[in-house]
Formats: C-alpha cells, sequence, structure tokens
C-alpha cells in the first residue's frame, strides 16, 4: 500500500533548469568553456556540483572548484524568481489529506534546497529532506533513496518518487522505486524509456490522478 511521496526540488517542484542553464552557461564562460543546451543537459542537469566542476573544470584545485560552485549557486539565489510547477500544491494537499508522508530527496546544495522550499512555501509540506551532496554517492546512485526510505522505514514497494531528470530517474529505479517523470525540461520519451511509469508535464496532469489514486489500495 502507498504510504509515502518522494519528491526531487529541481525541475519537479519548480522548473528551474531554464535558470540553471543560463547561469551555467555564463559563469563557464568565465573560464572560457561554452556549452549548449545538449550539452547542460548530459554533463550538468541532475547531477551534484562536485561532479560537475570536477568534470568540467579539472584544472582548477579543489578550493577554487568549491568556490566556483558556491559563486554559480549564489548567483542562482540572487535571481530566482520561483513559482510551484502547476499542480503541485494541489498535489500535496491531496497526499496529506489521505496520511501520506511526503519528503524531498534532492540533488540540490543546501543552502538551493532550503531556499527553494522556502520560496516555493512547500517547506512545512515535507517531513523530511535527503540530500545527495550529504551523502557518499547521490542521484544517479540509488543510496539517496535508499537512505529516505530507511530514515521513513519503509518498502520500496511504499513509496513512489516523482523525478525530471535521468540521474533522478535512474536513481529511484534502482532503489526499486515506482516513479513518475515530470516532463518539464526533459523529453518525455527519454524518461519513460529510464523507467519512468507514466510521464506527465505536471501535477496538474488528469493521467497523474488516475494513476495515482489507484496506488492507495496497492
Amino acid at each position: 500500500m502507498l504510504k509515502a511521496l518522494l519528491f526531487d526540488i529541481d525541475g519537479t517542484l519548480v522548473e528551474t533548469d531554464t535558470l540553471h542553464y543560463e547561469i551555467w552557461r555564463k559563469v563557464l564562460a568565465e573560464e572560457d568553456l561554452a556549452i549548449d543546451n545538449a550539452a547542460y543537459k548530459e554533463k550538468i542537469s541532475g547531477r551534484l556540483n562536485p561532479d560537475i566542476v570536477s568534470d568540467l573544470l579539472p584544472h582548477l584545485s579543489p578550493e577554487q572548484q568549491i568556490a566556483f560552485a558556491e559563486h554559480k549557486e549564489a548567483v542562482f539565489r540572487q535571481q530566482a524568481e520561483l513559482q510551484p510547477l502547476d499542480g503541485l500544491v494541489d498535489c500535496l494537499n491531496w497526499a496529506s489529506d489521505r496520511g501520506l508522508i511526503c519528503a524531498v530527496v534532492s540533488n540540490a546544495p543546501k543552502a538551493n534546497a532550503e531556499f527553494m522550499l522556502q520560496s516555493l512555501n512547500v517547506a512545512s509540506a515535507f517531513s523530511l529532506v535527503v540530500l545527495g551532496g550529504e551523502l557518499p554517492y547521490g542521484k544517479p546512485h540509488p543510496l539517496p533513496y535508499q537512505e529516505a526510505l530507511r530514515q521513513l522505514d519503509l518498502s520500496a514497494e511504499e513509496a513512489i518518487a516523482f523525478e525530471d531528470s535521468p540521474s533522478g530517474i535512474q536513481s529511484a529505479v534502482a532503489a526499486g522505486i515506482a516513479v513518475v517523470g515530470i516532463a518539464s525540461t526533459h523529453d518525455p520519451a527519454e524518461l519513460k524509456s529510464l523507467g519512468a511509469e507514466i510521464v506527465v508535464k505536471d501535477f496538474a496532469d488528469a493521467l497523474l490522478m488516475e494513476w495515482l489514486n489507484p496506488q492507495l489500495d496497492g
């Protein structure tokens, strides 16, 4: 029986990829590195910052890499004007009315996660926040989702994950959790091919509730 909904943040609760892409493009240009949208989706979207920066800017010292990532995220928080994805608040209310646990499982840096949840006015809806950067492995490794299940004392069959990125879907699927793909920026066919049970544009898509309601009965 369904007991918990587990949500990614970037691209899932809120469409941030467009802004993240523009900021990454600008800050990487400062290091004479140009990226296009395809490179962003392949090398950056859904990944941990330390992995991104070490791959793209290996000539920087570890200290410089940390400072670079912190600079990028500070710019993001300064520029972000966030609105929840359509239907998100209704979905969270639906879960609350049915006694479902809601938790966050994200690769976002802690300062960003806190900033986004507060800005969206949804922080109180989540009883647990698990961040990949605070674990030995982030997404696409299954550990972030396994850790959420461990802390909630749930089996994989008792949870559903909401993910927008390939790395996030890979993480949840590897943990044995059914996934709803949120096609806010990535190609729906790609999300489906990676193992999403269904793919919707946002939480207002009628298909979502048609699929979710039967899960309450196991």
